[in-house]
């Protein structure tokens, strides 16, 4: 079934039988749907949310990847719950003080209802989901219907029950509340007061973050409405009692949280439904009860849903799309995307207890190693005064915390996954321009402090092995680092890593000023990746790769080469468990990915790296092998620019190639159409910059150009008012037509295959003519993107030159047939004329 869904669903986008709507406006949020990823380990959240809002209500659900509370996988129904994060892997997270409803207890007795999640737990009917910008709703098997909207820190969910319960009685609902989360880390002394005569449910609990240290206490203030209330109480495991209102819960001794909450009970089940207002906090309950009661003082569900889905308009819809022959399918796609980079970060405001600040608190940065690539890049384009927001907030936990964050969720520090990747996203937001409340002295300071301070604790933040990264000019193998603690591996990626994070730190070096020692100093050490580089190491076992002979490798403290295999922890590892490649203590030297592809990771010297590859051409031959070979694994995000790195070697036509080989035969619109973990809306950023004709080279004033997927694609800034439009001339729906021929940039030629950031702020016109073969566009040195270093052994790409015949491809009809699972584009890849 997965295979033919997704040749028809390809089919469908490159053949447009039904175009989507033709006129000149429409609603950007008919193309979003949030339960794209639901499945398949996308790990989605799907559930009613606002913007960066901290309430985010969905139904909960016990299925392995429940990592953003449901999944469209078959799985029982747990709860609903307020709070969650999106995309993310590992341990499920959040999901706290869940609510669940029953239509009446058995034999009318509150004893006769199941309260512990595992006993309670029951299937939904799988046609009566739904879920939209602002929206989520489901019915249970057992006739409870349940939909959820939400504000920023206040959930409101409605509940309609069965007339009649099973025994044929008139129904007396019972809603409950449990002091638990997702994935059962409840500590002592979760707590909850119900009061007897409104039913408000007040309490609070202690928790660990999913991926980090530390914890942290949340508040809850539950309010009702829709039906008189009959009784409420607490329970605690499987009883129940209306005469007990407060309740304190030790964890337990077994090493799993005791089932605990409270109910409240309700004489009829209401003629629309019984209304639960849920608001959270990070403060207190009085400062939750207090949201809930400004944010939604009605109880208007209908009112709250429209604003929700009022401010979601509003964020996605300054970028559109020309509809002209194109289909709802890649529509949806693109749009989809745009939603689910507005999800995570999350905006803490005013509910950070650790530190007094009047600056902005944003939370859920899960985690920057994700995010620096596209995901935040993206907001600086489509959200400029939030990234200014975040930025702010990233340098005020430095200021207060002592170190920018790599990873941060639910008030705890997150594990830093390679280098620190904060550098990368401030200096992106720097050299763009975004200055908005911004103390950028600050900023550099945090930067410095990075590079030069090893923390005790480099797990979590900053970085380690700083005195072999000064002195040797790389991290070893079994580094000795008494300086600070944290996992001895990862020695190659984390080289790549600190190399560009250094290259980060120059960025804003020059634009303040005043730093030119600085600026030589990272400079120079944005080189050490060249100190790993082995020229005689060639690249595994798997056909063709020993062809490729020069790569990364681990080196030890006397300066000696270790061996890894190039191929190891690549989506075609020939020794697959062979070795770990996540933060084990036995992992290897490189983290979630093969040295072939952090091989490719030097975003700021294209140019030496091409060089120390053998030139343009080996250069592609490379890259062609890394995507062809199954090597790279699109559903991770060291994959993302290697799409694009074809610009660099002067073949910015393999780049656009290579995005229609990913989407959407990899990325698509069905619950199970992400290749991998969205990543807080890292997947969604790469599809939609893909889509866009646009795709950054983070911390890097430059946007790699290749053809919008659709006819013409604008971009109004909402900071300067001016709009950027992308336009394609020659426009093919089916696809074939996607090489550019010329370009005018403000009615000027233009042959540079980048563009800058001022594209965007002073709202300027690209212009491209596109053709079925590809051209000289955008090959020349001079059209190529910056680089630290110089380009070597490029030659012309001239109409009479014989290389022409080796570069000019042409796109014949697509024979569905051939099309296999996961690798729908082959049309692309393999299947030329």
């Amino acid at each position: 079934m997965r295979i033919f869904n997704t040749i028809l669903v390809f089919a469908l986008a490159i053949f447009p039988s039904a175009s989507a709507q033709t006129n000149s406006t429409y609603d950007v949020l008919d193309y979003v749907d949030p339960l794209i990823g639901s499945a398949n380990g996308g790990n989605v959240f799907a559930g009613a949310t606002i913007p960066y809002g901290m309430a985010k209500a969905v139904a909960d659900v016990d299925a392995e990847s429940n990592q953003g509370g449901f999944t469209t996988e078959d799985a029982n129904v747990t709860g609903f719950s307020s709070m969650h994060d999106s995309g993310t892997g590992g341990s499920p997270s959040l999901g706290n003080f869940a609510l669940f409803p029953y239509a009446s207890c058995a034999g009318d007795d509150v004893n006769g209802c199941k309260y512990p999640k595992t006993r309670r737990k029951i299937h939904y009917v799988a046609s009566s989901v739904k879920a939209s910008p602002g929206y989520f709703g489901i019915t249970l098997n057992s006739g409870v219907q349940a939909e959820m909207t939400t504000t920023h820190h206040t959930s409101l969910f409605r509940f309609k029950f069965p007339s009649t319960d099973v025994a044929g009685q008139a129904s007396s609902p019972l809603i409950l509340l449990d002091l638990t989360d997702l994935a059962d880390t409840r500590q002592d002394n979760g707590t909850i007061s119900i009061d007897a005569t409104t039913g408000r449910m007040t309490g609070n609990a202690r928790f660990l973050p999913s991926f980090g240290i530390g914890n942290f206490v949340l508040y809850f203030c539950a309010d009702f409405s829709g039906a008189p209330i009959r009784d409420n109480g607490i329970y605690v495991n499987t009883r129940a009692s209306t005469d007990v209102k407060d309740l304190t819960l030790a964890r337990s001794i077994n090493g799993y949280p005791l089932p605990g909450g409270g109910f409240v009970r309700f004489k009829t089940s209401g003629s629309n439904g019984i209304l639960a207002r849920v608001g959270v906090s990070l403060i207190s309950s009085k400062q939750a009860c207090s949201s809930a009661e400004a944010e939604i003082p009605s109880f208007d569900f209908e009112g709250t849903h429209t604003a929700a889905r009022d401010l979601w308009r509003k964020k996605i819809s300054p970028i559109q799309v020309s509809l002209k022959n194109v289909t709802s399918y890649m529509l949806k796609n693109f749009y989809s995307g745009i939603y689910r980079t507005m999800v995570n970060p999350q905006d803490y405001t005013g509910e950070n207890p650790l530190w007094q600040s009047s600056e902005p608190y944003f939370d859920s940065f899960y985690c920057i190693w994700d995010l620096f690539r596209s995901q935040m890049p993206f907001l600086t384009v489509l959200d400029p005064a939030t990234i200014a927001r975040q930025i702010r907030s990233l340098i005020d936990t430095y200021r207060h915390a002592g170190y920018l964050p790599d990873c941060r969720m639910s008030l705890c520090k997150g594990y830093t996954q390679g280098g620190s990747n904060a550098d990368n996203v401030l200096a992106d937001a720097y050299i763009k321009g975004i200055k908005d409340g911004i103390d950028w002295d600050d900023g550099y300071d945090a930067v410095v402090k990075d590079a030069e301070i090893e923390p005790y604790f480099w797990s979590v933040e900053g970085r380690g092995g700083l005195d072999s990264w000064k002195n040797l000019g790389y991290i070893p193998v079994e580094d000795f680092d008494y300086k600070g603690t944290g996992t001895m591996t990862r020695s190659v990626s984390r080289t790549l890593e600190y190399s560009y994070n250094d290259f980060a730190i120059t960025q804003i070096a020059k634009g303040l000023g005043g730093r030119e020692g600085d600026v030589e100093k990272y400079t120079k050490r944005s080189e050490n990746w060249q100190n790993l580089y082995k020229s005689d190491q060639n690249g595994g076992s798997l056909p063709g790769a020993s062809q490729f002979v020069g790569f990364l490798q681990p080196k030890y403290l006397n300066k000696t080469f270790g061996f890894q295999d190039p191929l190891a922890c690549s989506n075609n590892d020939p020794h697959p468990g062979a070795i770990a490649c996540s933060l084990q203590r036995t992992a290897g030297e490189t983290f979630e990915s093969s040295i072939w592809e952090y091989s490719f990771f030097v975003p700021h010297d294209q140019a030496t790296l091409i060089t120390t590859f053998g030139g343009p051409s080996q250069f592609i031959k490379r890259l062609d092998y890394l995507h062809d070979s199954n090597v790279t694994y699109i559903g991770n995000e060291p994959a993302f620019l290697t799409v694009f790195q074809y610009h660099y070697a002067g073949r910015p036509a393999l780049s656009a190639k290579r995005s229609h080989f990913y989407i959407p035969a990899f990325i698509g619109i069905t619950h199970d159409g992400l290749p991998g973990n969205d990543d807080s809306g890292a997947m969604g950023s790469f599809v939609a910059f893909s889509m866009m004709g646009l795709f950054p080279n983070p911390g890097q004033d430059v946007y790699l150009i290749i053809p919008p997927y659709f006819e013409s694609v604008s971009t109004t800034n909402p900071l300067t008012g001016k709009t950027s439009t992308i336009r394609n001339v020659n426009f093919d729906p089916t696809y074939k037509n996607i090489f550019i021929q010329s370009a005018t940039l403000n009615g000027e030629p233009y042959t540079k295959n980048w563009i800058d950031h001022s594209f965007f702020t002073e709202g300027k016109e690209l212009v491209l003519i596109l053709g079925s073969t590809e051209s000289a566009w955008g090959t020349r040195v001079v059209d190529l993107p910056p680089s630290l270093g110089t380009y070597q052994g490029f030659g012309n790409f001239t109409g009479n030159s014989s290389v022409v015949e080796k570069r000019v491809q042409r796109f014949e009809a697509v024979d569905i047939a051939k099309l296999t699972e996961k690798t729908g584009a082959k049309y692309w890849a393999n299947e030329e004329g």
